[in-house]
């Protein structure tokens, strides 16, 4: 065997060992990100702790979309993520349930809780 061989073997060796190694980093950081946006869908806490939680009041109309309705969620304080809201409003039993009007929320609710309230009509809630 040629030097000149050995060293381009040893250098494709070096390559493919990079190249392998980049793809396991990326395959293990895809994967931390898809499970901790997963944990997040169904344990995602509340914006605030429950003793320092403050009143937010928001109003929907009729036919408002999830994306828009997490737009405003977001802008008001009351969640941290407008796409992860979007995924859990399509996974939640109360989905085919909201009633648009205007809705007096708090930080220290979880989307869970936002959701369930936001399907009991404004007037008949109890203060």
């Amino acid at each position: 065997m040629k030097v000149r061989d050995i060293v381009l073997t040893v250098c494709e060796t070096i390559l493919k060992v990079a190249i392998i190694a980049i793809i396991a980093m990326f395959i293990y950081k895809g994967a931390l990100l898809a499970y901790d946006y997963g944990y997040r869908i169904f344990e995602e806490p509340a914006m605030a702790a429950e003793d320092e939680g403050r009143e937010v009041v928001v109003t929907i109309p009729e036919g408002m979309s999830a994306k828009e309705m997490g737009q405003l969620l977001l802008m008001k304080g009351l969640i941290r993520d407008e796409k992860l809201f979007r995924i859990q409003h399509a996974l939640s039993e109360y989905k085919k349930d909201l009633l648009p009007g205007t809705f007096t929320l708090n930080t220290n609710m979880t989307v869970d809780e936002m959701l369930k309230f936001m399907t009991i009509a404004p007037e008949t809630k109890e203060e």
